[in-house]
């Protein structure tokens, strides 16, 4: 596809509509620690001031200067850290990065009853024993059943819950979620699961490097998550899962093909529904692929960084959708990115999605990509192993073993990075408060991270404050490749989980345990399907 001439970018965050302006700013600068690539240390380079970046435009774009030092030093840098006694041979560069991307958890929720039981890899604590809500009542956190409870994670539902106050969240408005799905007497949502109930989780958790401060990078659910894990951005929506439009048959899942709409903050105050898609006007199509006029600006993706560099990515997830009413998510669709970005689904990019089985062939054959995502969604009914609200968190686990033992045995597991994680908090608690994020966005409930490699460091708990945009960062840091815009470019990209001078790691065992009985009562009918969140 021909590269069309730059277009206007503005810079200024000021002109883009936000819902929190808290952060402090020094001449126009957000006050951020700098990302660091020194593999042991942390020590940083200074990130790219104002840009350039490929944010809105489709120009070539030199690599940025952290980029390029980080690409450039990263075996020399090695060699000067501390860490494991090492025998260790030649430094070898991480190749490939994996994004294992699953559904619907907040950091409490998964680990916190871990923390309680591993209290040196927790600083900022585990599950409290108990909770105070904004109206007096006191909770005792429970624990979450195996069948994961449906919860409204909408963005009302997650502001709600952070209760924000005079621009500081309190973490206290649980008992406000929507549809009272967090209400007295169970409250359902203040609880976590024990580290019995998820073992391959906790087993990763606990041989390997985890991160406790990762926020999701906006207060949205799904679809919204799926788009600021590959473009550090929402462009402009507010993160709510696509509607039905009126008088609009819809099509399948939630992107470019679904004629849906979703909420979208106008550059000049106000919301408004618009085609839950990110045009790109350069292709000749109408609407720049949304099925009616959109005022939604072109936003380029990590997809487009990897292109340009010449390096290979892969989605793996629902490639295509199925048949039926519901057949949008029955395998996933809605989640797979590629549709909701008009230059991935009509364009040669669209082949880099396919089928998520895919990703167990490359890894024992050694065809890894730089970059693979796995979402939840593809062949075997793949969308019940998501982690998502409705499914069962045994099934989750069983998978996360399945995806991490292909990596581990496959040739390419000695430079490969996987790091697990969970696109929002699907209406759990959180008791840390989350920041606001370099483009002035209030950042949503921690997400767990854990950090998977050969070069981890080994039972590490990475403290520094985080989001999404940090895997982007640490994607841009190895291959050298540009900053999207300010999240990514100021973004810290985890680089006091590794060390590559340490003997490597060697690889942990998962499970996989059969589901219980009530895994029987589950079944992709079209009301679940159809479930909004």
């Amino acid at each position: 596809m021909e590269i069309p001439p730059s277009r206007d970018f503005h810079r200024d965050p000021a002109h883009r509509n936000v819902r929190n302006r808290t952060t402090q700013v020094s001449n126009g600068e957000a006050k951020r620690p700098s990302p660091g690539c020194d593999p042991g240390q942390g020590s940083s380079v200074e990130p790219v001031k104002g840009g350039p970046w490929l944010m809105d435009t489709k120009r070539r774009l030199p690599k940025s200067s952290l980029a390029a030092a980080c690409a450039a030093s990263a075996v020399a840098l090695a060699g000067f850290l501390p860490g494991t006694t090492a025998t260790a041979q030649s430094v070898p560069r991480i190749q490939h990065v994996v994004v294992i991307y699953l559904e619907n958890h907040s950091f409490d929720n998964v680990l916190g009853y871990w923390c309680d039981a591993n209290r040196g890899r927790c600083p900022d604590g585990g599950m409290p024993s108990s909770v105070r809500l904004s109206n007096g009542a006191v909770v005792t956190p429970s624990v979450t059943p195996d069948l994961i409870p449906a919860i409204s994670h909408t963005v009302a539902s997650q502001s709600a819950a952070m209760n924000v106050t005079r621009g500081k969240p309190l973490m206290n408005g649980w008992q406000n979620i929507q549809q009272g799905q967090c209400a007295a007497p169970q409250y359902q949502c203040i609880s976590g699961y024990e580290p019995g109930s998820i073992p391959n989780i906790t087993t990763l958790a606990g041989q390997f490097a985890i991160s406790d401060m990762t926020f999701s990078m906006a207060d949205s659910p799904s679809w919204g998550g799926h788009l600021y894990a590959v473009m550090g951005s929402t462009d402009g929506f507010s993160g709510d899962n696509p509607v039905i439009a009126k008088g609009v048959t819809p099509g399948p899942g939630w992107g470019c093909d679904s004629n849906l709409v979703a909420t979208w903050l106008g550059s000049h105050g106000g919301s408004h529904l618009e085609p839950s898609c990110i045009p790109d006007f350069s292709l000749g199509l109408p609407n720049g692929g949304a099925f009616e006029p959109t005022p939604v600006s072109y936003h380029a993706s990590i997809f487009d960084e990897l292109d340009q560099a010449r390096l290979s990515w892969k989605i793996y997830g629902q490639a295509s959708p199925g048949g039926g009413p519901a057949a949008g998510l029955s395998g996933g669709y809605s989640w797979s990115i590629c549709p909701s970005l008009a230059e991935c689904l009509y364009t040669h990019q669209k082949s880099n999605l396919v089928d998520n089985t895919q990703f167990f062939a490359d890894a024992a054959a050694g065809n890894l990509p730089s970059l693979s995502i796995v979402t939840g969604g593809g062949s075997n009914n793949a969308v019940l192993k998501s982690c998502h609200n409705s499914f069962l968190m045994t099934s989750c686990d069983d998978y996360i073993g399945q995806l991490i033992r292909a990596a581990e045995t496959g040739p390419e597991w000695g430079s490969t990075a996987v790091f697990i994680t969970f696109d929002d908090f699907g209406g759990f608690y959180d008791q840390v408060p989350p920041p606001v994020s370099p483009d002035y966005t209030q950042e949503g409930p921690r997400s767990p991270l854990i950090i998977v490699s050969p070069y981890a460091k080994p039972g590490f708990t990475d403290t520094k404050p985080a989001t999404f945009a940090g895997i982007l960062a640490y994607t841009e840091h190895t291959f050298g490749l540009g900053a999207l815009g300010p999240d990514d470019n100021y973004a810290y990209a985890f680089s006091n989980a590794f060390n590559y001078r340490q003997v490597p790691l060697k690889p942990a065992r998962m499970v996989q345990r059969p589901l219980p009985a009530s895994a029987k009562h589950i079944h992709l009918t079209e009301q679940l399907l159809n479930d909004p969140t």
